[in-house]
């Protein structure tokens, strides 16, 4: 039985590696909420608006994709959303220690919310936001890691 599924994140910048696993996420699940933090414990290069808009344009192609902004705890988001599955990246073993806390957390906050992990394919595992903000703010080329349109709002914010 399919389900609907909220993949939660920063997303600033969305990178090819989140496309992946939205992408492929898309097909196991019915519907896919991917839904931008607001996160006031980070500095962000974009708005929460902004990051909601990105999204939204890197994944129009995919008609269960919903993108939308939270700023409440995971949780209560996910049941708000009638979603029964939080969705994670792991991208490296340095990334599980940290996800397992969070899934336990959740776990234990909403036992009936399950957590499932799933990893980007070989080619985007290196890949995060803090590394293409990095490259793009040092005037490299983040091309190959990015959409277009995420790439022009890189370079405009960066000039």
């Amino acid at each position: 039985m399919k389900k609907t599924a909220v993949y939660p994140g920063t997303f600033d910048p969305i990178t090819n590696g989140h496309t992946d696993l939205i992408e492929r996420a898309s097909r196991l699940f019915d519907k896919v909420i991917v839904a931008v933090a607001a996160n006031p414990g980070k500095q962000p290069m974009f708005s929460q608006d902004e990051r909601v808009y990105l999204a939204t344009q890197v994944l129009s192609h995919l008609d269960n994709v919903k993108v939308s902004g939270f700023g409440t705890l995971l949780v209560d988001y996910v049941r708000e959303q009638k979603a029964s599955v939080i969705l994670r990246g792991l991208r490296a073993v340095s990334d599980f220690e940290y996800e397992f806390q969070l899934a336990g957390m959740n776990r234990r906050l909403a036992p009936d919310v399950e957590t499932i992990f799933m990893t980007p394919a070989e080619q985007y595992a290196y890949i995060s936001s803090s590394l293409v903000k990095e490259i793009a703010v040092l005037g490299g080329q983040v091309d190959e890691f990015v959409h277009t349109e995420v790439m022009a709002a890189l370079s405009d914010r960066i000039s």
